[in-house]
């Protein structure tokens, strides 16, 4: 018999609570950003924060449902092939925090709700269609959305968007080359589950060396938005040092494509990420 604790825990594993800092965290950082502090409407921030971790919650939910079976193949403990969830509770899951998601950014404006819908849309084709076939168009989608993030938060600030969050979406690039290199550490059960990923397609050495490139595509862009008075000169300092992270991690990857590097790398850039909304903190002190 399944567990109280147990059922808590897969619940958690369905809703990944650790991504919400890479959706509803980069869109509040992002008004904090440009507003230099809150908001005149409190319920801006709640509503942000509702309608991004609600959409990325349900995007997991449903991806887990896609993925049953080839989960039930090289991811065994997840919710659904370990047994503690069922097939229709994930589905759900993911109806009801799309919905709520939705209903939330509606609330917003119109643009924050247009922005929502398109970022519900695409995880839902990424789960069905898109992941099984798209190779680098699949990594790449995933880190779109992560930079939706930035313009949802300007959108749900002022009702539009502008260079000003457009510039800060470029930081994203860095996630694009962290999602391919994670691709090609998890190639061998992706190739069981026939997910056609870079790696999948064209190697892991090539894979490798196209998320490096991106990881260097990051740092060209990162001091675009100090250029464009987006945030203040104190967000160049853990970005520098962010940079000089992510730059050096390229490079060595660009020489070196061997999968002990890849996932030293992998996890070096992942972890030093937290600098990025350090950045945009201090950032907003212009």
């Amino acid at each position: 018999m399944v567990s109280l604790k147990q059922r808590l825990k897969a619940v958690i594993m369905l809703l990944r609570p650790p991504y919400w800092l890479m959706t509803g965290g980069l869109s509040v950082l992002t008004i904090f950003a440009i507003k230099g502090g809150l908001p005149e409407d409190p319920w801006v921030l709640p509503l942000v924060v509702l309608s991004a971790i609600s959409i990325s919650s349900g995007g997991f939910a449903f991806n887990d449902y896609v993925d049953q079976e080839s989960d039930a193949i090289v991811k065994q403990n997840r919710p659904i092939p370990s047994g503690i969830l069922a097939p229709w509770q994930a589905l759900l899951a993911a109806i009801i925090l799309f919905a709520i998601g939705l209903a939330a950014s509606f609330i917003l404006d119109w643009l924050c709700f247009a922005i929502a819908l398109m970022d519900t849309t695409l995880l839902v084709a990424y789960s069905k269609v898109i992941k099984k076939s798209a190779g680098f168009f699949g990594s790449f989608l995933m880190g779109f959305l992560i930079g939706t993030s930035f313009v949802y938060g300007e959108a749900a600030l002022t009702g539009t968007f502008t260079i000003v969050s457009l510039s800060l979406s470029f930081m994203s690039m860095g996630s694009i080359g962290g999602n391919i290199l994670r691709d090609v550490l998890s190639l061998e059960g992706d190739i069981k589950a026939g997910y056609a990923t870079l790696a999948a397609k064209r190697g892991p050495d090539f894979a490798t060396k196209v998320g490096a490139v991106f990881f260097l595509l990051n740092v060209i862009g990162s001091p675009v938005p100090f250029l464009v008075n987006a945030v203040g000169w104190a967000y160049l300092v853990p970005i520098i040092l962010w940079d000089i992270i992510v730059a050096v991690s390229g490079v060595v990857l660009l020489r070196n494509q061997d999968i002990d590097l890849v996932k030293k790398q992998e996890r070096l850039v992942t972890r030093t990420m937290i600098l990025i909304p350090i950045a945009l903190i201090l950032g907003a002190f212009k």
